[in-house]
């Protein structure tokens, strides 16, 4: 099985005053899927923050239709293009705002990956 890993840019409301800006004012965020290390989570890495957050893969995929939450991440729709990720933790809070567009092809990437035959 093959680790998927993906860029895709997000603007970031947080508490922290670290961000990478591009030139459309969005931070590129790595989104990570390892099936070897967690087949059911994901993993999502905002610049200057520390550890990337990882969560469970069917949070995101139902949080793209409806507002959804576990523990100290939620996840909602918000118009019909974008999605919002925001994450809780002792040091505050992350708003990252993603287009839903590059979260489905992540999405469906992990699900390609844990389908793929494992060799031996």
């Amino acid at each position: 099985m093959s680790v998927v890993e993906q860029y895709a840019r997000a603007h970031i409301l947080t508490d922290s005053d670290v961000q990478v800006l591009d030139e459309q004012g969005a931070v590129p965020v790595k989104l990570r899927y390892d099936p070897e290390r967690d087949p059911r989570s994901v993993g999502v890495g905002l610049p200057g923050t520390g550890p990337e957050w990882t969560f469970s893969r069917s949070l995101l995929e139902q949080g793209l239709r409806a507002p959804a939450e576990s523990g100290d991440v939620r996840v909602w729709p918000c118009g019909r293009v974008q999605a919002v990720v925001e994450f809780h933790s002792p040091d505050g809070v992350s708003v990252v705002q993603f287009e839903t567009k590059a979260l489905l092809r992540f999405l469906r990437r992990t699900y390609l990956a844990a389908a793929e035959p494992v060799v031996h």
